[in-house]
């Protein structure tokens, strides 16, 4: 059985070359390049993957992003043709697992979707250990079941977000560079997405923390990178 993959995109030309590079690695492509469609159809069917363009008509990629993430935990690449950072912080913060600034290589793009996918699967596949649990300080990491709480509060978080969140908390006290991060997490060279990483940070401080300002979790090892401190 194909791997579903969605692509919202308003450029019929730059869609079907994505589609093109997709399908030769066997997965199963649809395009909607209307904004509206494409959330209905993302919302209604069951993708994979969904690869969202920023600007589209009816609308946006960051309301479909927003609209997605309140209902499922799949992978979600951005892909535009605005290069600011904070176009890209905003799509991340919103829930977007990366973010792609056109123009890209149809193989880039490839190697990105591969990458997710492959990461995704084993985070979330059958093989994973029962009550894998992390406890740390009030906070309980459940790996099978994929939630956190936070003094017996729980607290939703995207796919990256969580496995951050875990990866740090499971190498306690050791600093990490962005770079590293960026590595482990997701699976990739971060080729100037240090900003993916920091974002994240940020995000899932606003979950876990009394008071971001003041993080009694995640520390910033100014000049290095970070670390879950115990």
């Amino acid at each position: 059985m194909s791997t579903k993959i969605l692509i919202v995109e308003d450029e019929e030309e730059i869609a079907e070359l994505e589609k093109d590079y997709l399908e030769v690695s066997d997965y199963e492509v649809t395009i909607e390049n209307d904004g509206k469609k494409g959330l209905e159809r993302a919302m209604s069917d069951e993708y994979a993957l969904i690869i969202l363009d920023l600007m589209l008509p009816g609308v946006d990629g960051y309301e479909i992003c927003k609209n997605i993430r309140q209902e499922k935990n799949i992978p979600i690449i951005m892909v535009s043709a605005k290069k600011d950072d904070i176009d890209k912080i905003r799509g991340l913060g919103l829930g977007a697992d990366d973010y792609l600034t056109k123009p890209f290589s149809p193989s880039e793009l490839v190697a990105r979707v591969k990458a997710h996918l492959s990461r995704y699967d084993r985070l979330v596949g059958t093989h994973m250990k029962e009550n894998d649990v992390v406890e740390i300080r009030g906070i309980k990491i459940d790996k099978t079941a994929r939630r956190v709480y936070v003094n017996g509060e729980e607290k939703t978080f995207t796919t990256k977000e969580f496995d951050l969140l875990t990866f740090l908390a499971e190498n306690p006290n050791h600093v990490f560079s962005k770079d590293e991060l960026f590595r482990k997490i997701w699976d990739m060279e971060s080729v100037g997405d240090i900003a993916t990483v920091t974002v994240h940070i940020k995000k899932i401080r606003e979950k876990i923390e009394y008071d971001t300002s003041k993080p009694q979790y995640i520390e910033t090892i100014w000049g290095v990178g970070y670390r879950f401190k115990v």
